[in-house]
């Protein structure tokens, strides 16, 4: 199969590497000469993956033209709150029929929209195009080849399994699913719910507060799944439950590492200097909150991360708002 990945972060590579290592031709597209170059002469990407070999069938341009050509699959792994403004000037280049691998995991400000969505209505393609892939992501520990599973999404059955043959690895097992819904919402609030994990870890709070954290943001994105009409079961699988252990135990997961040093009292620019990543949930925070008070739905760790990030909240403040609520049934 001759396959596209349209970013070059630690994600896209990570997913390049899979399908590489899955037998398909790939090539990725990096904005910058220098990392394409890398890709290309090196098979390496030292400033994403570090240490890293990809299989010789990878290689990479800086002409997104030539990275889709005449690809059967097309995988976009660029921040969630850009895709929009790339798509715009991308869609005319997607190959008729291809299939788009949405591996964003946000909710878009101001629109409220899933990544699918965004994909379906800048791109111009047919809803069953899109799949998505999510669960317990770790780039680097994919990259190892560390033994993993994931969720391959599409309303097309036939696409999903497309997908999901062409990322089959002796490490990395593909499941597929046809809750779209419950797939990128359990991936967009899960970052968030990271965020408030990584300062618990940062306050010193303990295994009980790590354990509620854990299982009541997942009570939270439940709601707001069912609310939007996905299949509450989604979220006790990979999808939810495994891809918020995954983000919120794993010293390696960009939100939390963020929210440790949001704990420890950085700003937001602090903490971004430190952590030279991107943490989609300190954005997708935002849209997340409206988007579960626009369908009547309660979200309180969200709301609280919401005020630590964007309204100079102090975390121990935010922890003590969570603990003094109403007091009502789980």
């Amino acid at each position: 199969m001759k396959a596209a990945v349209i970013g070059s972060g630690s994600w896209g590579t990570a997913f390049a590497k899979v399908l590489g290592d899955a037998g398909s031709s790939v090539t990725m597209w990096a904005r910058r000469e220098a990392v394409a170059t890398e890709i290309r002469e090196r098979h390496g990407n030292e400033g994403s993956l570090p240490g890293v070999r990809l299989a010789e069938s990878v290689t990479a341009t800086t002409d997104l033209a030539e990275a889709v050509g005449a690809a059967e699959v097309i995988a976009i792994a660029v921040p969630s709150q850009t895709l929009r403004g790339n798509l715009a000037d991308w869609a005319g280049l997607l190959p008729a029929d291809s299939t788009v691998v949405s591996l964003m995991k946000g909710i878009e400000l101001g629109t409220l929209k899933r990544m699918s969505e965004v994909i379906v209505e800048t791109a111009g393609v047919a809803p069953e195009r899109v799949v998505v892939v999510s669960g317990p992501n770790v780039a680097p520990e994919i990259a190892a080849g560390q033994p993993t599973t994931t969720v391959v999404a599409c309303s097309d059955e036939s696409r999903a399994k497309q997908v999901q043959h062409a990322l089959a690895t002796p490490y990395f097992r593909p499941y597929t699913s046809d809750d779209v819904i419950g797939c990128e919402l359990g991936g967009a609030c899960k970052n968030v719910i990271a965020l408030a994990y990584g300062m618990a870890v940062s306050l010193g709070l303990g295994d009980n507060t790590r354990a509620s954290l854990i299982t009541r943001g997942l009570a939270e994105t439940a709601r707001l799944g069912v609310a939007l009409g996905a299949d509450p079961l989604t979220f006790a699988g990979l999808a939810g439950l495994g891809d918020l252990v995954a983000s919120c135990s794993s010293p390696l997961a960009r939100n939390r590492k963020f929210g440790e040093h949001l704990g420890r009292g950085e700003t937001l620019e602090q903490a971004q200097l430190a952590t030279r990543q991107t943490a989609e949930g300190v954005k997708s925070c935002l849209s997340i909150r409206d988007l579960a008070r626009a369908n009547g739905v309660e979200m309180p760790i969200v709301e609280q991360v919401e005020r630590v990030c964007h309204e100079g909240v102090d975390p121990r403040v935010a922890v003590k708002l969570l603990m003094t609520r109403e007091m009502k049934p789980e």
